[in-house]
């Protein structure tokens, strides 16, 4: 047996995953219990009185691409959102499994395991050193009963980046014993190469990527996941067989050509000159007692009076997020880098 399949639970193991209507273009539809007619004003291409094809293997390649990954190593679904709770549902069992997660971070980690039952553990990020993992806690808090640890790098929603070796090192040391998922929601914004390229060596390392902020498709929900392909061919046998829709996938191959990410370079470049104007602006305003440095698209900043500042801010038309909910954080607010115009309208607003 595979480790894949002995850290997995054994139910999913055995799962007969659905059968979709076969995908043959050159072949005229008549299996899948479709509309034969468009509706009148459709202008996608395959049509939406079709159903789509179940992973796209044209996206898939494109991403594969863009990622500098092998296409059997990559799953795509509605966003990152999709994997996390993918993962959660093929390697937690309810009542007996857990996940490690590193507060402040992501809230979906422990929302997904708290919906299929599991258990979590919390392992918190030294705030006296940046928010730097904590790695001897880690792996002293990850139980047998851990399956998953979700790090988030750059995290949010402190904005800095995890320390590349001791991920690494955690991974080799739970080799066998549990996935190491690591969030790379943000790191175009980072500067540093995605640890995408290590998954061949650490198979049970694994990626999760999107196109919701440096490609600007936040509203087309489109993730994807680099893992292992015994990972891959386990979570297609749960996720939905359509999970990308058609207007979805066009809109998305569309943004994925040469000149669109040239267009997302371009874009990159105006919004890393845009978080170092904030950088240095926050820090001279009297409200704000610290900035916190960033590797993302955003910047964690603590302010004498964060209500105070939030309702400036709305007074401005502008909505910053509240970021007093998260442990260690109660005077914080997260600040999502805008335009040149709106970044210089909310620093003159809390001037």
């Amino acid at each position: 047996m595979s480790w894949v399949h002995e850290l997995a639970r054994p139910d999913i193991v055995a799962l007969k995953p659905y059968e979709p209507a076969s995908w043959e273009p050159s072949l005229e539809r008549l299996h899948a219990n479709e509309l034969p007619w468009r509706p009148a004003d459709d202008g996608s291409c395959a049509g939406l009185n079709r159903y789509p094809e179940p992973q796209p293997r044209a996206l898939i390649e494109r991403l594969a691409d863009l990622y500098a990954i092998p296409p059997e190593s990559l799953l795509v679904g509605r966003g990152s959102d999709e994997a996390i709770d993918l993962l959660t549902r093929a390697f937690c069992r309810a009542g007996y499994d857990a996940v490690l997660v590193c507060p402040p971070t992501f809230g979906m980690y422990s929302v997904s395991a708290r919906i299929q039952g599991a258990e979590v553990l919390q392992t918190p990020l030294l705030a006296a050193n940046g928010f730097a993992l904590d790695e001897q806690g880690l792996l002293e808090h990850c139980t047998a009963a851990v399956k998953l640890v979700f790090l988030c790098s750059p995290n949010n929603p402190t904005g800095n980046l995890l320390d590349e070796k001791a991920i690494l090192r955690i991974a080799r040391r739970l080799a066998g014993r549990a996935l190491v998922v690591i969030d790379e929601a943000y790191i175009e914004f980072a500067g540093r190469p995605s640890l995408a390229r290590r998954v061949a060596e650490l198979p049970n390392l694994a990626i999760l990527r999107t196109l919701s902020k440096a490609h600007g498709l936040a509203g087309a929900r489109c993730g994807a996941l680099i893992a292992d392909p015994e990972i891959i061919v386990l979570l297609r046998k749960i996720i939905p067989p359509y999970a990308i829709a058609q207007l979805t996938l066009e809109a998305v191959l569309d943004r994925l050509t040469r000149e669109a990410r040239a267009q997302s370079l371009a874009r990159l470049e105006v919004l890393l000159a845009e978080r170092a104007r904030l950088m240095q602006g926050l820090p001279r305003l009297s409200r704000v007692t610290r900035v916190w440095p960033s590797d993302a698209n955003f910047v964690l900043a603590e302010f004498q009076d964060a209500g105070a500042a939030l309702a400036c801010a709305r007074e401005a038309r502008l909505l910053v997020r509240d970021a007093r909910g998260y442990p260690g954080l109660g005077r914080a607010l997260r600040i999502t880098v805008g335009t040149p115009e709106q970044n210089g309208r909310l620093l003159e607003t809390w001037a």
